[in-house]
């Protein structure tokens, strides 16, 4: 089939307070090669590549961009993770498709190793 880019936010560590704000961000993306369905509807896979990390924030309150921790969406924090990967004149998209980009071409590289190997023996 295709290989996939899945980023995900795996923990978020905040204040316990009325502001709530997010002061570390856990997150990971991986790269899948998806060979079909299992029979509840799972992606099956068969190589991976993984990409992940933790972002230290500081949050103000008083910012008109400030969204509160109970209103945060994973998407809001993505896009934080994505600025964070920024190098040089990059976008924060840029610096998202950089890293699909580098985990796509380890999983191809995991395919592409496994197609010129065999196993078994010769009787």
């Amino acid at each position: 089939m295709a290989i996939s880019n899945t980023w995900s936010v795996t923990d978020m560590q905040h204040t316990d307070d009325a502001d709530g704000g997010v002061f570390l961000v856990y997150w990971s993306m991986v790269a899948a090669n998806v060979t079909g369905q299992d029979p509840e509807g799972n992606d099956v896979t068969d190589y991976t590549a993984t990409e992940g990390g933790k972002l230290r924030c500081e949050y103000d309150a008083s910012s008109p961009t400030y969204i509160p921790y109970a209103d945060l969406t994973e998407s809001d924090v993505l896009g934080w993770v994505y600025t964070s990967l920024i190098e040089g004149e990059q976008t924060a998209e840029e610096a998202k498709a950089r890293i699909e980009a580098d985990r796509t071409a380890k999983v191809q590289g995991q395919i592409d190793a496994a197609a010129t190997t065999a196993s078994g023996t010769p009787w």
